[in-house]
């Protein structure tokens, strides 16, 4: 283990502190134990590894979630400093050790098809990729290891280190349904209960039968009417639910939030089959919690939103979570990230439309239930008439694919207004000249020559301001549509208020997954989550099933009203040319208080990058400068996207935890 110590690091606003050890770091790989406070936010702390010649190099650290965390990664050669983002004081580093090559290789023997793959990158000389391969192996822990991984990160609750903030005196009512077969269950439950360290509670329980005989707890009682328990925020729990200690505690610090909260939820793990899995929730995601319920438990809700929501226990006391969903305005809900709950079997996510329906019409929601596969989501209408949706396609050469993204969108997409804008960026193959022609009588179709070096993000403004459509649709040329409905879907979701940007399901040719959604912090700026995975993947949460709000979407298939276009000027055509423009663009929008959205129901293939090729050279050293300026501009979100969890894993692309 090496020594080390923390000192100040004064003039950056971000890397305040600078983390000292007693032997040169740089070639080597550096492990870290830090402990952060149980009552803040587990932000992911960020290294920044700087050498002799200033050369920079960044890493994303997993939130100590469970009190504790672990990181391993390599020391690039040369580095003469490294500096820590970090909460202050809330962060406290407990261990550093520098390791050498083999112990790494040591480590990464637990998961030997990595470790296998790793060294296949080596051998060619891949070193970027032979590190963060071994890092995987060594490192991250496949969710099917949840319980391992919880044993080795929780710690123990210290009160000089987990002081929550002094909080009103608050009276939580939790509301339960319980059979008489549920008694051993619910016994449970009020065992949890009765060992909470906040002690106002109050528990109602509705039976269904004849009422089972409980511990003697004056706190405990039946409810026999309409009315709620006594109590200033109130929530709903299942028999057999086993919560944390300090659940309630830390639930009621979070209504306590300077922002005064109306609702707040946290993390809970299930009893499965193959054993505990954890249930690792995003920020506020309206539509996801529509669609899904996903808030689960434990949720508190204030009595004055139970109120404004015109909920009763007569709906049915799981149906409150939808109804204060529907009541809720965005900024007045918080996630607490942390696993406060077990739950003893999966919680229900689906199948509630018979629910969902009445409280839409009650909130004047004009969305309806969508059943597909099982799954809830909500169908929302089209204005009538439909807008007119421009599609813009940036293009150059390339008639193979130019010929089948056109052909897709005129002739296999049964959207009724839509106009075509193609902006060719100097095509100079005659195949592409005859195509143009063949299209010129189509008053659908209109063409803008742009001529010069390749900036995407001109290439996307150009064809917007001469566009007339109130929608636009951003559309790469090597998309091919796979659906009819592909555009229809996109649009009413676009039109929605308080929407900014939309994205598709993207495919490889091969059929699975390209696009599934932008997640800032992956590989250390920002990433499409499990890609390469089947296309029927159903994510962390079944999010992949259903409509829900991300970070970002790829611009290579991206609705957008033109008025949020305009609003936010459009792609930054001077910091980011080629790359980061479209999550730029959908960060910028966030800004302004507009929610990006993706949605299942799209589906097209994105042969991606194809007329462009790899990244090499000139065009690396491009890539790296832009990449550079998107972490400058966007390093909070990039330690913090509000749609992925800080405890999963920014190093893979799937959804390991770290």
């Amino acid at each position: 283990m090496a020594g080390f110590r923390l000192e100040p690091h004064p003039g950056d606003p971000d890397f305040t502190r600078r983390l000292v050890l007693d032997r040169p770091a740089g070639g080597r790989w550096l492990a870290l134990t830090y402990a952060g406070s149980r009552f803040d936010r587990p932000i992911r702390p960020m290294l920044r590894f700087v050498a002799a010649d200033g050369a920079i190099t960044e890493a994303l650290l997993p939130g100590p979630v469970l009190g504790r965390a672990d990181w391993i990664g390599p020391v690039p050669p040369g580095t003469t400093a490294i500096l820590l983002a970090a909460p202050e004081p809330g962060l406290r580093i407990e261990a550093a050790r520098l390791l050498r090559l083999p112990a790494v290789l040591v480590r990464a023997a637990r998961r030997p098809d990595r470790l296998a793959l790793a060294l296949s990158f080596a051998a060619r000389g891949d070193r970027r990729r032979f590190h963060n391969t071994l890092r995987i192996a060594a490192a991250v822990t496949p969710m099917a290891d949840y319980a391992a991984w919880k044993a080795r990160e929780a710690r123990a609750f210290e009160p000089a280190l987990d002081r929550s903030p002094p909080a009103d005196p608050l009276r939580i009512g939790l509301l339960i349904e319980a059979r008489t077969e549920d008694a051993e269950a619910l016994r449970r439950t009020l065992g949890s209960l009765l060992a909470q360290s906040h002690r106002d509670w109050r528990l109602a329980v509705r039976w269904h039968g004849a009422p089972a005989a409980l511990p003697s707890e004056p706190r405990v009682s039946p409810i026999d009417g309409p009315g709620l328990p006594d109590a200033d925020a109130i929530g709903v729990l299942h028999p057999g639910d086993v919560l944390a200690p300090d659940a309630l505690a830390l639930l009621a610090a979070a209504l306590a939030h300077p922002s005064r909260p109306e609702m707040v939820y946290a993390d809970d793990e299930v009893a499965t089959a193959g054993g505990l899995r954890p249930r690792l929730k995003p920020g506020w995601s309206p539509d996801l919690a529509l669609a899904t319920l996903y808030t689960g438990r434990p949720t508190l809700i204030t009595r004055d939103l139970v109120a404004r929501s015109r909920w009763s226990p007569a709906d049915g006391i799981r149906t409150l979570a939808l109804a204060a969903a529907l009541a809720v305005a965005p900024d007045r809900v918080r996630h607490v990230a942390r696993i406060l709950c077990r739950c003893p079997a999966e919680p229900e996510a689906h199948g509630h439309g018979a629910a969902l329906a009445p409280m839409l019409a009650r909130a004047g929601v004009p969305a309806r239930p969508r059943e597909e596969g099982g799954t809830t989501d909500l169908l929302w209408p089209l204005p009538d008439p439909p807008p007119l949706v421009s599609v813009v396609i940036p293009t150059r050469d390339r008639p193979d694919l130019i010929r089948v993204a056109v052909r897709g969108v005129l002739e296999e997409t049964d959207y009724p207004a839509l106009e075509l804008v193609l902006v060719d960026n100097g095509s100079t193959d005659p195949a592409v000249a005859d195509f143009y022609a063949r299209l010129a009588g189509d008053p659908r179709v209109r063409r803008l020559d742009r001529p010069g070096p390749f900036n995407f993000s001109a290439l996307v403004n150009a064809g917007v301001a001469a566009s007339r459509g109130a929608v636009v649709v951003l559309l790469n040329n090597d998309v091919e549509v796979r659906e009819a409905r592909w555009l229809a879907e996109m649009v009413r979701l676009a039109v929605r208020p308080g929407i900014g940007a939309v994205g598709a399901k993207l495919l490889y040719g091969n059929g699975r997954l390209q696009h599934a959604g932008v997640v800032v912090g992956l590989g250390g700026r920002a990433g499409h989550i499990l890609r390469n995975r089947p296309a029927d993947t159903p994510g962390h949460l079944g999010r992949l099933r259903v409509t829900h709000e991300v970070a970002g979407v790829t611009a290579a298939c991206l609705a957008v009203g033109r008025a949020a276009f305009d609003r936010v000027g459009g792609f930054d055509a001077q910091a980011f040319a080629v790359d980061f423009n479209d999550i730029d663009f959908c960060l910028r929008l966030g800004a302004e208080g507009l929610r990006t959205l993706w949605t299942p129901h799209a589906v097209l293939a994105h042969h991606e990058s194809v007329s462009r090729g790899p990244a090499v050279g000139a065009a690396r050293e491009r890539f790296e400068a832009e990449a550079a300026r998107f972490t400058q501009r966007w390093r909070t979100v990039i330690r913090d996207d509000p749609y992925y969890h800080p405890a999963l894993s920014v190093t893979t692309f799937g959804e390991d935890l770290e």
